[in-house]
């Protein structure tokens, strides 16, 4: 599974989805919009992009931090109990 995060420095929601990422133990390729990234390139190459953070999974754009955990949960690859 190739995942890419396009992400915003101190942005909260970001900051979670590189939480889950790590509790689900996968690799991801983080993009910092701003940094490595103009704005105007990420709107571009992400048209149906309303924010940050932004996943793309496998070439397919799925959204964000809800969107990406929902996919997780369903592959297993997280649970939602609490520990």
């Amino acid at each position: 599974m190739e995942i890419i995060a396009y992400t915003s420095p101190g942005c909260f929601y970001c900051d979670q989805l590189k939480e889950l990422f790590r509790r689900a133990d996968v690799e991801y390729t983080a993009i910092e919009v701003g940094l490595r990234y103009s704005k105007e390139q990420f709107k571009a190459e992400n048209p149906t992009a309303v924010g940050y953070p932004h996943v793309v999974i496998d070439g397919e754009p799925v959204g964000g931090l809800v969107e990406t955990a929902k996919i997780f949960l369903q592959k297993g690859l997280v649970s939602s109990k609490k520990k």
